[in-house]
């Protein structure tokens, strides 16, 4: 896809990134690259358009799915049983 201009980042790569985009997930220069493009090429910004749109619907549909109480507190055990490991395993390098 293109608009038959030359871009400073690649078509294919702006929409390979749209959602990393979209969540906030790109540095900053990624993220003026990619906004530059946007305003720049109309086919890139009206697939952008369809991508924004599947993504609010997902979470409009899908979005108030609460996980259990249970899966919370489990999740927590384990990333403290993680943390002490990981503790331990530091503890035992530093020492050798």
């Amino acid at each position: 896809m293109s608009c038959g201009h030359p871009h400073d980042i690649d078509c294919r790569k702006v929409l390979d990134a749209v959602f990393l985009y979209l969540d906030g997930e790109c540095d900053g220069t990624q993220q003026n690259l990619i906004r530059a493009h946007l305003d720049e090429c109309s086919p890139c910004l009206r697939e952008f358009g369809v991508e924004h749109e599947v993504k609010l619907l997902v979470a409009r549909k899908c979005g108030g799915d609460r996980a259990p109480d249970s899966l919370r507190a489990n999740l927590l055990v384990r990333l403290r049983a993680a943390r002490v490991e990981a503790d331990a395993t530091t503890s035992e390098l530093s020492a050798e």
